[in-house]
Order: structure tokens, then sequence, then C-alpha cells
């Protein structure tokens, strides 16, 4: 039997459209999905049931009287805790926070509602929303769905877990270092970090957004690449408040020819040596996208020359003057250095972390050493599950792909999605 909540954003939006559904049915099977497996899970922590039920009511008369909201008209959706949302409790993890309800709505939630979707509620994160797991002293610790003796990673931890789990079909998180891209990795989903100034912060609490946080991103997160591009063509764009945000046109994935395109492909970094099966599962990317066409080189990027800027950046408060030029100047002689790599290449395919998701409280001190190098060139990222573990736990690959080029990095993955199976049912839970 076919099971609605494990299809994709885009089905569920073509099917009420054509009214093989009703976005009221849609929304309830979403709902029991996150009661079912939400007590395993700890996910999500606010659940808009009568907000979410009033809306899809009010969908569907729309769609009766022949107005269609938009893209997602009626599809469900949800977001990390750090964004604002009108009337529904927002507190990032901080107890200080814990009874905090927004009056309006984050920029890019409110471009989700105004496109046709309905809000199921807020998900987990570490403290004030950023971090490598997902636990914090108001709604305490989110597991993992393929073993919740595991972390799902952070900061986005709640949003790839509900996603994964069949709770969500598509999401919103956030990203500095890694934290859309390491959860997308260890619970099997597919999500995309933007370039730099594509999306705004605006509402999004720490996240300022602008000339004092150009790694932050806000990106979407889906069990299919397919999702990320609808919700990345909703929520990208200036909002007249974000003064980072740049007014660059965007080109549809669909027209990318990904025969003929140029791929750079390592599967370790001299830091972090990954496990055999990461290993395995980058190669097996790179023989697909071979198989495909696409012209393939085994070669590591330049990344080395980035390692010591992200200490200095986050420590920043305790430096001098000179040495926060010193700082930025290093930063830009390895932004420099990347986009000379890249005058070859139109991607680079490498692994999102060393390993699967670890148990929870394993040490992971090098857990965002293969995405903060991306971080810091501000370049486009899509992570997509391309294998699996010995115990049957997923292995993502990151894409990434020239400035600005997100069609391409969407392209990439969705061949590879295609060729290695992308996501999968957890089969831990009960379905």
């Amino acid at each position: 039997m076919e099971e609605i909540y494990y299809l994709s954003a885009t089905e569920l939006a073509a099917r009420i459209r054509r009214g093989d559904v009703s976005a009221v049915d849609v929304v309830m099977a979403h709902l029991e999905r996150i009661a079912a497996v939400n007590p395993q899970l700890n996910a999500v922590v606010q659940v808009d049931t009568e907000g979410a039920l009033t809306q899809a009511r009010a969908a569907d008369a729309a769609l009766a009287q022949g107005d269609c909201l938009g893209l997602l008209h009626g599809v469900p959706f949800t977001v990390k805790d750090v964004m604002e949302t009108a009337g529904i409790v927002a507190a990032a993890g901080i107890p200080e926070r814990a009874g905090f309800v927004p009056a309006e709505d984050a920029t890019v939630v409110a471009r989700m509602r105004a496109a046709g979707a309905i809000l199921l509620g807020k998900t987990n994160c570490p403290p004030g929303g950023g971090g490598g797991d997902t636990d914090n002293p108001v709604y305490g610790r989110t597991n993992n769905p393929y073993d919740v003796t595991r972390t799902p990673g952070g900061s986005s931890g709640g949003e790839a877990t509900i996603i994964a789990a069949g709770g969500s079909p598509i999401g919103l998180g956030s990203d500095s270092g890694g934290s859309i891209r390491v959860p997308a990795h260890f619970c099997g989903v597919a999500g995309l970090k933007p370039t730099s100034g594509r999306v705004p912060n605006t509402g999004v609490f720490n996240h300022p957004g602008g000339l004092s946080d150009p790694r932050t991103q806000i990106g979407p997160l889906a069990r299919f690449v397919k999702d990320l591009a609808l919700a990345f063509g909703v929520i990208a764009g200036p909002d007249g408040h974000d003064s980072g945000v740049m007014p660059v046109s965007m080109t549809d994935y669909r027209a990318v020819r990904v025969p003929g395109l140029r791929v750079a492909c390592y599967a370790e970094d001299d830091i972090a040596p990954p496990t055999a099966e990461t290993s395995a599962a980058t190669l097996a990317a790179a023989r697909a996208l071979a198989d495909s066409g696409v012209g393939v080189t085994e070669v590591c990027p330049p990344i080395a020359a980035s390692r010591g800027i992200t200490e200095r950046y986050w420590n920043m408060s305790t430096l001098t003057g000179a040495q926060v030029e010193t700082l930025f100047s290093d930063w830009d002689v390895f932004r420099t250095a990347m986009l000379v790599f890249m005058a070859d290449y139109d991607a680079i395919v490498c692994p999102v972390d060393a390993h699967p998701a670890p148990r929870h409280g394993d040490p992971d001190p090098l857990r965002f050493n293969y995405t903060l190098p991306y971080s810091l060139t501000g370049w486009p990222v899509v992570v997509v599950r391309v294998g699996s573990s010995p115990e049957g736990l997923p292995i993502g690959a990151q894409v990434i792909a020239n400035p600005w080029r997100e069609d391409v990095a969407l392209a990439v993955a969705m061949r590879l999605e295609s060729a290695l199976g992308g996501w999968r049912p957890a089969l831990s839970l009960k379905n």
C-alpha cells in the first residue's frame, strides 16, 4: 500500500491540484505520522495541529473555487526552531526563549506560506541553532531515525530526522559550517546549502545575514532532490531587509546537460580519514557520474588553505584589529585559490563526513572537516544519499558547484539519486 507520507512534495502538490487527494487528508496523514514516530525521535518540538488543519481546509476551499495558492498549494512543511513563526513558540533551544511567541514569520517561512505550503510545526536544534548535535535544555535530545542510539547531527538535526521518517515532506534548515549537510548525510535525506547571498536570513534567531555572517545560509531539506529545487525557487531572492542577498537570476536545473560536465572527486582529505564504506560510496558516486558521460577526475582542491581560518573566525572577539585584517586576507586568498581550481571543473563530489552517524556521545572533533571549506567559499552544495554502511546507516555525498550555480549541483545530485537510489525508509521505525 502506498503511504502518502512518503510521497515527494512535488507529487503531493500535483495530486492536490488534480483533486486526487485533499490538503486536509495530506496534512492529517503527516500529523498522524508525527504522532506515531516522534515519541521515538523527539524531532518535532512544536506541532500546530489546529492551525495546520485550518489552513488545509482553507486550501481545499480555495481550490474548489479554482484558486491555486501557489506551487506548494496544500503541501505541509516544517522548519528549524530558529526561524520565527507567527503565533508558534520559537525557543531555539534556549530556556530564556521557551515562551517566546513571535508576531511575524521569518521571510523564508512567509514565502513558503505564500506559495500555499502549510506549516505543521517546529523542529529541534542545539541551543541557539548552532552545533554538531541536536540536544538542548528546553526539549532534550533528538535521535537518528535509522538507529535511535545514534545522533542525527546538527544543527538542523530535528528537521532532517522528521523528513527522513516521513513526518514532513519538506522543510527548512540553516547551515553555517555544515548544519544542513551533516544531518542530511546522517539521516539519508537531501539538503541544499545555497550560495551565500541567495536567501534572506531575516527573522532567523542568531543568523544576522549581511556582511556580519557571510557563511550562514537558509536552505531546504527533503527526501528527494527535485523537492529541494522546488522550495529553493520559493525562498530565494532579496527581501529588502537582509543586505547580503543579491538579485542574481536563477537557472532551472532541468536545463543542465549532465553528460559532458567536468567533475573533480576526492574520497578523503589529509585530516579526517574516511571509513571504508564512506570512501567506497564516494567512489561509487564518481563511477555513476562517469557512466553518465561526466568527465570525472580524482583530485582534491586546495582545501588545506582553509585550515585555521574557521578557528580564528569563531574566536574573532579575542583578535586584535591586525589579526582580524589578516583573517579576512587569508580568507580571500583561500577563496581565490578555490576559484582558480574551479576554472577546470563544473562541480566537486566528496564526502560529507568521514563516517556515518555515530552513537550519542561519541567524540567527533572533525565532524565538519569536509563541509567547512565550502562554507568559507560560500558556494552552493547539495547532499544526496549515495550508499549505506554495513549497519544500514545512510551515507551521503556533497555536490559542490560554482557560485550561483545551484542548478548544476542539483542536476548532478539528481543523477546520483537516480543511479544510486537516494533516500530509503528507515526500517527501524514503525511503518
